[in-house]
């Protein structure tokens, strides 16, 4: 029925890269704000009145979720429910975009922190991180201050400073290099002729209005990341493997989006020449392997059989460890899962492949990173775990009533902060980092 094909297109378009694909392929918005504007009453006498039905109110939850990017705290969705009462439907309709400025919520006003400038007085006075062997572990310790003092949302510019000098101490140590620095020179006039695909046209905007909305980004802000993303996919194809293989999604550059460059560009606060410098530098650490999903795409980093089968170690590695640790710390909710037939790796997989956005508030993007930069790579696996026991409860209810799928797919991830779980999360990194970060290290081995 049209109900549920709508619904089974929210579903869909919760994973942002297939929202992508809908929206530059077949211009999915455009039909449905043409379905809304063909659904008026006295449509001869001017614009007339929508009419309120099921089928308008699921384009307008759809819409609204397409258009707008954000955390629990960033958006607001209309619901799909009539209301009782005289106004069944409070929230206005639209047929043409921009939308209603009543679904942006107000930017989260971010509180003055004592922690936020202890750590800025931390890194204003390193000089030369990359020359102090003791330094990462000074950093660990001040992030973890300030991270578990419950108050903290770090300013941009101390993000931004803390992750350069941390990723320049890490990439200066030969121990912590585990991909080589491959040679990049390439000029913007150059790298400009680059073509991006419709999809990563799409995807840029979206991250402009995204940054916009948190005033990181300056107006020439577009250029900037469409330049960024050129450089991005230029040096990384400069790493490709040549395979033959029928998947076509295996042929040239990474089929999706590039979230995390994009997250970094943000976090830069729009610098593209510093975001690049950044990635290049991370480019060579085991993090990047994780956290950065088109770093090692049909990469000549694996071994051919691994390139060509286009598993990624997102999936192979950290995926495989989330439910073994979940099995052993929060058993109900991997139960649930078990009965449910649906796996904590689907979902995690897509967190992890959008660098959470839409499931997380942008402060807790941030701090995501920070941790498996700053703690290690294995704290991917930890955050997943952390997040997946925060919502515990709303699993166990939404197992019962056989949605829990379409919970975990639609619902952002609400009241979960990453300093929170940070004490929880070392727990974890004691029992389990030995085991973890030698698989992760393994990603270059063959399959067994």
């Amino acid at each position: 029925s049209h109900t549920f094909g709508l619904r089974l297109l929210c579903v869909m378009c919760c994973n942002l890269d297939t929202l992508l694909l809908l929206e530059s392929q077949y211009r999915v918005s455009e039909i449905l704000l043409q379905s809304q504007k063909d659904n008026v009453s006295d449509a001869s006498v001017g614009q007339g009145k929508f009419i309120i039905d099921g089928l308008s109110v699921e384009r307008n939850h759809i819409l609204v979720r397409m258009n707008l990017i954000g955390g629990p705290s960033e958006r607001f969705l209309p619901p799909r429910a009539l209301q009782k009462g005289s106004d069944l439907y409070p929230w206005p309709m639209f047929s043409s975009y921009p939308l209603p400025k009543c679904y942006l919520l107000d930017v989260p006003k971010m509180p003055p922190c004592t922690q936020d400038t202890e750590i800025n007085t931390f890194l204003t006075f390193s000089k030369n991180p990359e020359k102090q062997a003791s330094w990462m572990e000074t950093c660990r310790k001040q992030f973890c201050k300030a991270m578990t003092t419950r108050s903290m949302i770090m300013t941009s510019s101390v993000l931004a400073d803390l992750l350069e000098k941390a990723v320049m101490n890490l990439s200066a140590n030969t121990s912590e290099c585990f991909f080589s620095l491959t040679e990049y020179k390439a000029v913007d006039s150059s790298v400009k002729n680059h073509n991006l695909s419709s999809l990563q046209h799409l995807g840029i905007k979206m991250t402009i209005r995204y940054g916009k909305y948190f005033n990181l980004l300056k107006d020439e802000s577009e250029q900037d990341l469409c330049l960024l993303l050129k450089h991005c996919q230029k040096f990384l194809l400069q790493q490709q493997a040549k395979i033959k293989s029928p998947l076509r999604c295996l042929q040239g550059a990474y089929p999706g989006y590039d979230w995390f460059a994009s997250s970094v560009f943000l976090i830069m606060s729009g610098e593209q020449e510093r975001a690049l410098t950044f990635l290049l530098r991370f480019s060579t650490l085991l993090v990047s392997a994780f956290l950065w999903p088109p770093r090692l795409h049909v990469s000549i980093h694996h071994p051919v059989e691994v390139a060509a089968s286009g598993i990624h170690p997102m999936y192979s590695c950290t995926a495989h460890y989330v439910e073994m640790l979940l099995k052993a710390e929060v058993p109900l909710v991997f139960s649930a899962f078990r009965m449910s037939g649906f796996t904590p790796s689907q979902i995690c997989q897509q967190w992890l492949g959008q660098c959470f956005w839409n499931y997380l508030d942008w402060p807790e993007i941030c701090h995501y990173i920070c941790a498996c930069i700053v703690m290690g790579p294995d704290y991917q696996v930890y955050v997943c775990i952390a997040a997946l026991k925060h919502l515990q409860q709303d699993i166990l209810q939404h197992t019962q009533t056989q949605d829990l799928q379409v919970f975990l797919k639609e619902e952002p991830i609400h009241g979960f902060q990453v300093s929170n779980y940070l004490e929880y999360m070392e727990g974890l990194e004691r029992r389990y980092r030995a085991v973890l970060l030698t698989d992760m290290r393994n990603i270059k081995l063959k399959l067994s």
